[in-house]
């Protein structure tokens, strides 16, 4: 069982364009954000759902000087083989990168203290140290795996659609934390968020006044081997009520909607949902006030020139 103050260090890489949208992440995540590629938080996170997070490292132990921190390493007993990793590969807030050669010194030093037996190739556990802000940690280390980056080949495609790593952050905006939480996209186009959301283990269904899309949406869902429930139909026609709403707003050059029309997308989303994440590619921010929500956070996605917004409301 873990320590109630059980800490986490989450190492991160990201495009400068994508560095606005990762904060957000962060701050659905762990209600802070950090303006560094890393941030430490007693909050747990696969490190596999965001597609900016690097690596997880699960703190045992920690030390302001890095005899303290060896000598911690040579009481330390894994229970099996084990491989040791220096994450200092970048800069770490104040803390600069690590060059290669010292890090790769310090793994000797550390697996050499470690009481146990050290396997570079095959090992059943990795851990992980890093240096920031002039002390050391150690833990249990998990990388990130780009599960995001095998969705990005649907069978079903849509030139207007959410990218995958800007539907997959979309889904941890709105749904953190999923335990519990019932998630609706009632504009799920052919599936984006579906797919990102469902393969992360949220509770979503899709909806969308196209057959066609409809039909796609299904389809890349079970292309993945992912199921989920889509209907066809407008979000007016929606009975049940969710913990959040997704909503990719159709879009004024692509589709025939008028403002009216998005509009009423609005004022029915705060009919089934206490909390609306909306991403657009124009200001909404007075059709959201009038549907009765308050902004709450937002960001700009952007992708070289091309901007959207997204917007967290209550």
């Amino acid at each position: 069982m873990k320590p109630a103050n059980q800490e986490f260090i989450y190492t991160y890489i990201r495009h400068i364009d994508e560095h606005d949208l990762c904060r957000l992440e962060m701050r659905s995540f762990f209600g802070t954000h950090s303006e560094a590629n890393v941030l430490k938080s007693e909050v747990e996170i696969d490190p596999s759902r965001s597609p900016f997070m690097k690596e997880r490292l699960e703190v045992i132990w920690s030390s302001e000087s890095w005899e303290g921190f060896l000598s911690q390493a040579r009481v330390f007993i894994p229970p099996s083989t084990f491989k040791t990793t220096c994450l200092n590969t970048m800069d770490m807030e104040e803390t600069k990168k690590i060059p290669h050669p010292d890090r790769r010194r310090l793994e000797r030093e550390v697996g050499e203290s470690i009481q146990g037996e050290a396997d570079l190739l095959e090992p059943s556990i990795e851990y992980g140290f890093i240096q920031m802000n002039g002390k050391w940690y150690f833990g249990l280390l998990e990388k990130s795996l780009p599960i995001w980056k095998s969705h990005e080949q649907k069978p079903h495609m849509y030139s207007t659609a959410l990218g995958t790593r800007l539907a997959r952050a979309v889904a941890n905006i709105a749904v953190p934390h999923p335990a519990g939480i019932r998630a609706i996209d009632p504009c799920c186009g052919i599936g984006t968020v579906l797919v990102e959301a469902r393969s992360m283990g949220i509770d979503i269904v899709g909806r969308d006044i196209n057959p066609l899309v409809c039909k796609g949406s299904r389809k890349n869902l079970a292309y993945f081997g992912l199921s989920g429930e889509v209907v066809k139909g407008p979000i007016a026609e929606v009975s049940d009520t969710y913990d959040v709403a997704i909503i990719d707003m159709p879009y004024n050059l692509f589709t025939h909607i008028t403002s009216e029309g998005q509009q009423s997308i609005l004022s029915e989303a705060r009919r089934i949902t206490d909390k609306l994440v909306v991403v657009t590619i124009e200001p909404m921010d007075q059709m959201i006030k009038n549907a009765g929500f308050t902004i709450v956070d937002r960001c700009i996605a952007k992708k070289g020139t091309f901007e959207r917004q997204v917007v967290v409301c209550e």
